[in-house]
């Protein structure tokens, strides 16, 4: 048993033949193989073995020291340079722009619209035309007053010279009367003849001063076929159309209008707050205020309390303060909505 296994271990030796080396065979390949794998063996025993240690921050504390150096270099706010805000009460109240003057623009008389010149937008000027009604039928009457006025001038007109004529035939009578050559009933004809037609020109003389009222009066109603702006502004809305019945009264049903355009002053735009009743005794009348628009958050205009109207609202417990804008700008518009911040009074 011995001797088998000796003869055993005898055939697993690697025989060092010259002329195995000359050749590299396989003996030194699977040698080196060994010696590779060993070695990578080893490596990676050695980095599994040995303590892990955490990468130091490189990364973080440069980003660090770059944020410090960054704040360190920021130099600090002047306190002086930037002024100080006027300290608020504490007391804000919201509300609406609104112009002290707004009208709707109508005719004084029913009519039917023949013309429209204005659309929503336009800026007129006071006493500019807006629309004309149909006026046909006040012309024919006026042209009819008018012929009524030249008659009645010209029967006065005649009676004043059968006046002239009837004196100059009295004096002429007196004349003759007094040489002898005429009769006092003659006279006395020709004073009546001169009496009646005194009588009948100062009947023709007031047909006359009539006749002028009533021309008068026809041309005042035909000029009010023309509407006209009664201020100067900005037209916000169109309320009626060509051939719809214009009339400064409703008459039911819908069939009418009782306005051409809503017309409006932007020079007397202001705002209207709702300030709780138990808050008004903060809020005096010149006293300072900040406006806000919704529409403009960022925009800050100074403003002043104008008036504090003296009605409160039962329903809502509010009293309505009128503030006056200290700026006028083409983006206030009416009815925008606002917030307005009481400011503590010097």
């Amino acid at each position: 048993m011995n001797d088998d296994r000796k003869e055993q271990l005898h055939s697993l030796t690697i025989e060092r033949a010259e002329d195995t080396q000359a050749s590299g065979g396989p003996g030194w390949a699977a040698l080196l193989i060994a010696i590779v794998l060993a070695g990578g063996g080893g490596a990676g025993a050695a980095w599994f073995l040995t303590p892990k240690t955490e990468p130091a921050p490189t990364m973080v504390a440069q980003s660090a020291q770059t944020s410090a150096e960054t704040v360190q270099t920021t130099p600090a706010a002047d306190p002086v340079a930037s002024p100080r805000p006027t300290p608020s009460s504490g007391l804000v109240a919201s509300g609406y722009v609104v112009a002290r003057r707004q009208a709707t623009v109508s005719a004084e008389i029913t009519g039917r619209i023949r013309d429209v010149l204005i659309e929503e937008g336009a800026v007129v000027e006071e006493g500019e035309v807006l629309a004309y009604l149909d006026d046909d039928r006040a012309r024919i009457d006026l042209d009819l007053y008018e012929a009524q006025q030249a008659a009645a001038a010209e029967r006065a007109q005649s009676f004043s010279a059968q006046v002239t004529e009837a004196r100059t035939q009295l004096t002429r009578t007196e004349q003759l009367i007094n040489s002898g050559y005429a009769t006092d009933s003659r006279r006395t004809a020709e004073q009546a003849q001169v009496d009646s037609l005194q009588a009948q020109l100062s009947a023709a003389r007031a047909d006359l001063a009539a006749a002028r009222v009533r021309v008068r009066s026809q041309r005042d109603y035909v000029d009010r076929h023309v509407v006209r702006a009664p201020f100067g502004g900005v037209v916000i809305a169109k309320n009626a159309q060509v051939g719809e019945i214009l009339s400064p009264v409703s008459a039911g049903g819908g069939f009418t209008r009782t306005g051409i355009a809503t017309l409006v002053d932007m020079d007397s735009l202001e705002l209207e707050v709702d300030v709780n009743e138990g808050q008004i005794q903060r809020v005096r009348a010149g006293q300072r205020v900040e406006a806000i628009l919704d529409a403009y958050p960022d925009w800050r205009i100074p403003a002043h309390v104008e008036a504090i109207i003296p009605t409160a609202d039962r329903a809502r417990a509010t009293i309505r303060v009128r503030v006056a804008l200290g700026e006028r700008d083409d983006r206030v518009l009416p009815d925008m909505a606002a917030r307005v911040t009481f400011l503590e009074q010097d």
